[in-house]
């Protein structure tokens, strides 16, 4: 048996047309901006990337760059600008920042119904809380929306993560817990980890490391591999072997073409819902 590609790729295609078609009957432009702190090439590459898809869709998107060794007050002093202008709709600040700024200090900066990432305490809190934040992280969303378009089951099954990240980790096993599912979290210092692996239903992956195969999945499972990091020899890696991997899971998301692309399109659907948040309360 050979598992079922979950293509982030096309299904991302797929959600960002019916997305673009829902933006085209509004009256006025959601607005997104993205704030770069540095000259990280790599984040320079994912910023482009975001700026690029929102303006595909028909949103407007702008970008302030800051040099590497700004302030945290001159950082705040400009997301306040931002949280005060009504034309802005949601505010990114790309990750990671200079050693010398808190992250926790900007990203709590941002007006939580403009946070598009769902990053700061509030939104954080009202989600661990069981409340209705107004965005959840991007990877998290697209990978419940990736499952969800599959028509995979989630309710009652056994949910393996490994990763306890702000980013991915707990964002994705409290979204899971959402879901009805039953949720392991597992880390660097969880003892009989594949032994854990082996029970569950579905795997998420995120840890940046080659952690998962075949050997060590139970049989129909579901494996989304998060993880992603280039190996000595320049490729692109996942989390998990894929050759083994993909001949006992029932479905499989791919590195690169998995989780990516879903990630950029929750991005876009967390935009359309602050938007429509601001313009009816």
């Amino acid at each position: 048996m050979t598992a079922e590609i979950l293509d982030g790729k096309m299904t991302s295609q797929k959600l960002l047309e019916k997305l673009q078609q829902e933006v085209s009957t509004l009256t006025k432009k959601p607005v997104l901006a993205i704030m770069l702190v540095g000259e990280n090439p790599a984040s320079l590459i994912y910023v482009n990337a975001k700026l690029k898809k929102a303006e595909s869709i028909g949103f407007k998107a702008i970008l302030k760059q800051l040099t590497s060794n700004v302030t945290e007050k001159e950082i705040i002093a400009n997301i306040k600008e931002w949280n005060n202008d009504p034309n802005i709709n949601g505010i990114l600040v790309q990750l990671p920042l200079p050693k010398h700024i808190n992250k926790n200090i900007i990203l709590n900066s941002i007006d939580p119904i403009k946070d598009v990432d769902g990053l700061t305490a509030y939104n954080s809190g009202l989600f661990y809380t069981g409340q209705e934040p107004y965005a959840i992280p991007c990877t998290t969303r697209g990978i419940i929306m990736l499952l969800k378009e599959y028509n995979i089951e989630i309710e009652g099954k056994h949910v393996v993560v490994i990763g306890r990240s702000n980013l991915v980790g707990k964002p994705t096993a409290q979204a899971f817990l959402f879901e009805n599912a039953t949720v392991t979290t597992c880390h660097s210092k969880t003892e009989n980890l594949e032994s854990i692996i082996k029970t569950a239903d579905i795997v998420v992956s995120a840890v940046g490391e080659k952690i998962v195969n075949g050997k060590i999945l139970k049989k129909n499972s579901v494996v989304i591999d998060v993880g992603i990091f280039r190996t000595p020899e320049g490729k692109i890696s996942g989390d998990v072997e894929f050759e083994s991997a993909s001949q006992v899971a029932s479905y499989i998301s791919p590195v690169p073409g998995g989780v990516g692309p879903m990630t950029v399109t929750a991005l876009m659907y967390n935009l359309l819902d602050l938007y429509l948040a601001q313009n009816i309360r």
